[in-house]
Order: C-alpha cells, then structure tokens, then sequence
C-alpha cells in the first residue's frame, strides 16, 4: 500500500507549487513571498526539470512586478490622500494571486508557463 504510484488526484508538491502556496500564503503572513522569491532564485540555479524553468522565472517576475506596483500605490495613495489606495491594493493582490494560482494548476499538470514575460495574468 505504501508503494502505490501516484494517481493523477494526487497533489504533486513540486518546487513551483511551494512557491506558489507561499505566495498566497503571504496575505496571511507577508514574509512568505520574500522566501518564496528567494526559493525561486535558488532552485532556479540548480538542476530540475525542463518545465520548472518557465514557473521560476515567472515567480521572480511576479514577486520584482508585485513590489513596483506595490510602491506605486503607496506613493499614489500619498500624493491622492490615501484615495488611490482602495483601488490600487486590491488590484495589485488580485493579480499577485491570480498569477500564483496559474502557476499553481501548470505546476500540478507539470507543464511549463507560456508567455512569462507578460505583466498581466
């Protein structure tokens, strides 16, 4: 019984996957995306599989984009009196996890991220 081959119900915790989950885990502790970036940089310079390369250059991206945009709101929430603040936050997380959770479901499937250059979805 311990020896059974995985099924494809299973969930496959591969590198993007963690990656991922600390992503989204971070809007309940923030710290979890600075260690899910620094995973990405680290297991990106070793080996692994073909299709890891696309999910690793896609999260170093998502983290480096997410603070520019972050950094973007707070000095337009302050130059707006905090006005721009209630769309640009919920926008900016919106993204950062919609971009996780693409990760995430290519990661379980094993298959590489297409178009990781793009700042959208």
């Amino acid at each position: 019984m311990a020896n059974e081959p995985a099924t494809t119900n299973d969930f496959d915790m591969n590198r993007p996957t963690i990656i991922s989950l600390l992503y989204v885990g971070s809007f309940l502790a923030g710290i979890t995306s600075i260690i899910g970036v620094i995973l990405a940089y680290m297991w990106n310079g070793e080996p692994h599989d073909s299709w890891q390369d696309s999910h690793f250059r896609y999260h170093i991206r998502t983290f480096w984009i997410g603070i520019v945009w972050t950094i973007v709101a707070i000095i337009g929430s302050i130059i707006t009196l905090f006005m721009l603040a209630w769309v640009l936050f919920p926008l900016v997380s919106v993204w950062f996890i919609a971009r996780a959770i693409k990760s995430l479901m290519a990661a379980q499937k094993q298959q590489p991220l297409t178009n990781v250059e793009t700042w959208i979805v």
